[in-house]
């Protein structure tokens, strides 16, 4: 009798939960009949074959001269769909927040901008943990302004996700240095 009570109770919680499901589905509007599918452009291999590869073309692509268009489809296939930019940065009435993009909500908002002023932006130095098919990385960023003349510092934590074929970049989370949050010194060489 033990044995039974335990699948007894598993069964009737199936069968309660299925009848709440139906009557929920019965007034809910109706689930569209074709899902939302976002393509992502076909990657190069030489982009997505290692860490090294996925981080070094993640800097190349937002990179280039004042006047000179990115190639935001090779920044589309370095994402997995609904991968997130999300810098941090001061709020107007203190405190910091955070500001959460998917990749074509970033290019809208940063593109423009990246070829009218010019922007370079290069890794200084990295730190990788990896257990699996999960990485994270923090990476040291330096960028340089072309039209300003000016230099930002601050660190990408970086998640990536291999799937048994290349790497993908799940999210880019960020802070900017600032003249009152240094870079550790721990932060601007690579561990050997």
């Amino acid at each position: 009798m033990r044995r039974i009570a335990p699948i007894f109770v598993l069964a009737s919680s199936l069968t309660l939960g299925a009848r709440a499901l139906a009557a929920q589905q019965q007034s809910a509007p109706p689930a569209p009949t074709s899902p939302v599918v976002t393509l992502i452009p076909s990657a190069r291999p030489e982009d997505v074959g290692s860490i090294e590869a996925i981080l070094a073309a993640l800097y190349d692509v937002i990179s280039g001269p004042v006047g000179q268009a990115r190639d935001w489809n090779r920044m589309r296939s370095l994402f997995i769909p609904g991968g997130r930019l999300m810098p941090l940065g001061a709020r107007p009435g203190g405190g910091v927040g955070v500001r959460i993009m998917d990749v074509d909500g970033y290019i809208a908002l940063h593109g423009p901008r990246l070829v009218s002023v010019g922007f370079r932006e290069r890794e200084i130095a990295r730190r990788v943990e990896r257990f699996g098919s999960l990485a994270h990385v923090f990476s040291t960023y330096e960028g340089r302004l072309e039209t300003e003349g000016s230099t930002i510092r601050g660190i990408n934590s970086i998640q990536l996700l291999h799937d048994g074929t290349r790497w993908w970049v799940v999210s880019v989370y960020w802070q900017a240095e600032t003249p009152t949050l240094q870079l550790p010194p721990g932060y601007l060489t690579s561990p050997r």
